[in-house]
């Protein structure tokens, strides 16, 4: 009876281990995000404006279920863990926002600081910098102050300067949408290249009133995902 006891004990324990040990490695994901990275229920605190999964926002955009945005698939289907999702919509990564007002309460350099234990940091911005027309300003990369993160580029900089040094051990990512102006995203370039973050441009990616539609969508998860999987199989 004892020894039939350690044999049952010892089949438990050779079927239940490989399940704790995938489920230790997975690698969790956070979104730093605007618009096109919501979903309404799905974001980081729950008081962030949301576009998609509210009728209204989107009524003239396909996306309707969280499992056709661009993320929420990548996470689940590639075997990641959504840590956070801290995206709102209409943000710009500086505090100009539209009409030139304010968006300290919103803007990606107040929400960096709320994104987790990650392990991989994806950042999805400068879309509403472009729209609304923020102010340049310089490449910056030490010494601000409050007056220069009303500036794009400088607060750029700021963002990605507090990344790597508020994550060290995560996998940071930027991506670059398409449409922005030449300044926006050539500034995302060179500002990655001096980090030495990975920026991720996007090419033809389908947009209906100015988001991504369901095959847009697709076009995302294929192209941030193929990098990401990439850089992961070359570090196992």
């Amino acid at each position: 009876m004892k020894s039939r006891r350690l044999i049952l004990l010892f089949l438990l324990l050779t079927v239940l281990t490989p399940v704790v040990f995938s489920q230790s490695v997975q690698k969790k994901i956070s979104i730093l995000g605007d618009s096109y990275s919501t979903f309404y229920g799905y974001v980081t605190p729950d008081t962030n404006a949301c576009w998609y999964g509210i009728g209204e926002e989107g009524a003239e955009n396909d996306v309707k279920r969280v499992e056709e945005t661009w993320w929420y698939p990548f996470i689940s289907e590639q075997g990641f863990l959504l840590e956070c999702n801290n995206s709102y919509s209409g943000s710009t990564i500086c505090h100009t926002g539209y009409n030139k007002q304010d968006f300290s309460d919103r803007s990606f350099i107040t929400r960096m600081n709320n994104l987790g234990n990650p392990d991989i940091i994806l950042i999805f911005g400068g879309t509403n910098d472009t729209w609304a027309g923020v102010p340049l300003g310089e490449f910056q990369y030490s010494d601000w102050n409050q007056e220069d993160l009303y500036n794009f580029r400088s607060a750029f900089c700021y963002l990605l300067d507090y990344m790597t040094n508020q994550y060290p051990e995560a996998e940071i990512y930027n991506i670059t949408n398409t449409e922005l102006s030449r300044e926006v995203s050539g500034s995302m370039d060179d500002i990655c290249k001096h980090y030495g973050i990975t920026n991720i441009r996007l090419r033809y990616i389908d947009k209906q009133s100015g988001h991504p539609s369901i095959s847009g969508m697709r076009a995302i998860y294929n192209q941030v995902g193929n990098v990401i999987l990439k850089n992961n199989k070359e570090t196992d």
